[in-house]
């Protein structure tokens, strides 16, 4: 070897070692070329029992997508995606800091070789969770004054005053609402997962003011997508909450939920389930409403039953169809307020808001028999798979996303133990319920 090539090739290993981000070399299959320290920092405790020296492998249990965009990306070079966030907690990260989220790029340079780099985001992401609170709080004042119908109220919701948007907005005449509890006149909406009256009066109690949206509807009977900020008052006596101001304001609801780039940051490039970033976020909302107002809240974990034979057999382009046939079919079944996330690669949850245990064994074992009456035709043979359960609701010694994962978790592997296609439930919970 030259002395050039040689002081090349100790430069560029100086490079790789000292490089601040994780920087990874794969074929199509994943198995890793090269990988630097600091993307072994990163993705070896990811890998666990898994074979480490594959890239999507290491990356099946939080990240199972990476395969699926590298593999749908048409072009033979390119910038497959930019920033694609990864969850890597489940719950808060270690020592109680914030969830671990790593920012991944992909890069074919060939079509059987690509890069990928690795960037520990976790600090941003927590910066960005507290801008966006501030964001709708901020965003909820800078608007036409004159839009908003404003209601004065009493720590037991009933209306003290309203101002003449009010009239406006809804069509209620002020004499007809003055003395009137506000759960008369606004509409509940339950089936949207929004919080009753006195739900949202706690929390802005605790945190000072609290903004949902929801359906409301006009004395004509027409329905409006209503922005509804409920902010705390002082008393005059003193008193910490002397009762509360309500805001409402006509807005256009925003659909964008299913705008490219929230699609991308929240559901899974191959299912369409909701993804572990969404997940949590919602786990961390219902979390709170089971514990200002003690709903009950279930989650059913499920996993498909030899679902690396079906992949080993039939192949990846198989497998991805079964899962993407298994999403439809289960998100077909739960209720809008529900949620239906995919955290790995063939482990799915539900999260299941107002929710005794016994009902989410009713809930699970629905999706059972869905998932099992699923047909398919490979190569003019039929195949057919099943899924396994396991539940778990939410109490005063468990309430966290990773110790109800946990409990799930537990359940759903007894349920593989006892011959698999069936629901498990923790036999104890099922008896304080």
């Amino acid at each position: 070897m030259s002395e050039y090539i040689q002081r090349d090739h100790k430069q560029l290993l100086e490079f790789l070692y000292a490089c601040p981000i994780g920087l990874v070399e794969f074929d199509a299959d994943g198995t890793v070329a090269m990988i630097n320290p600091n993307a072994m920092k990163h993705l070896l405790p990811l890998a666990g029992a898994r074979d480490p020296s594959n890239l999507f492998v290491m990356l099946e249990g939080c990240a199972p997508e990476l395969r699926n965009l590298f593999e749908s990306y048409p072009r033979n070079s390119g910038t497959i995606c930019d920033g694609h966030r990864i969850a890597v907690d489940i719950g808060p990260g270690r020592g109680g800091k914030d969830p671990k989220v790593l920012a991944c790029t992909l890069l074919k340079l060939a079509p059987d070789r690509a890069i990928a780099t690795f960037t520990d985001i976790t600090v941003q992401v927590a910066q960005e969770r507290r801008l966006k609170q501030a964001e709708t709080w901020f965003a909820s004042l800078i608007n036409v004054v004159n839009d908003y119908a404003v209601l004065s109220i009493t720590t037991e919701g009933v209306v003290l005053s309203v101002n003449e948007a009010f009239t406006r907005q809804t069509g209620f005449p002020v004499d007809q609402v003055i003395g009137k509890p506000l759960e008369t006149i606004l509409n509940g909406d339950p089936a949207s997962g929004s919080p009753c009256l006195s739900s949202r009066l706690r929390l802005a109690e605790r945190d000072g003011w609290y903004l949902d949206e929801s359906w409301q509807v006009r004395t004509t009977g027409e329905r409006y997508w209503s922005q509804c900020l409920f902010a705390a008052r002082p008393g005059d006596q003193g008193e910490a909450v002397g009762g509360y101001f309500v805001v409402l304001r006509d807005v256009v609801r925003d659909t964008s939920e299913t705008s490219d780039l929230r699609r991308v940051l929240w559901f899974d490039h191959l299912t369409g389930a909701a993804n572990r970033t969404y997940f949590l976020q919602q786990f961390e909302r219902e979390q709170r409403r089971w514990r200002d107002d003690r709903q009950p809240l279930s989650l059913v974990l499920l996993d498909i039953d030899h679902f690396k034979s079906v992949n080993d057999a039939y192949g990846h382009p198989t497998g991805d169809i079964v899962l993407k046939q298994l999403t439809q079919a289960c998100n077909a079944l739960l209720r809008p307020s529900d949620v239906f996330a995919r955290l790995g690669g063939e482990e799915f949850a539900a999260l299941l808001p107002n929710t005794p245990m016994s009902e989410a064994v009713v809930i699970a074992d629905r999706l059972r028999e869905a998932v099992a009456s699923m047909a398919f035709i490979v190569d003019a043979a039929p195949l057919s798979i099943t899924a396994s359960f396991g539940c778990a609701t939410a109490t005063q010694e468990c309430s966290t996303v990773e110790g109800l994962i946990a409990l799930a978790d537990a359940q759903l592997y007894a349920a593989k133990h006892a011959g698999r296609n069936r629901v498990n439930a923790a036999a104890d919970l099922m008896s304080t319920e």
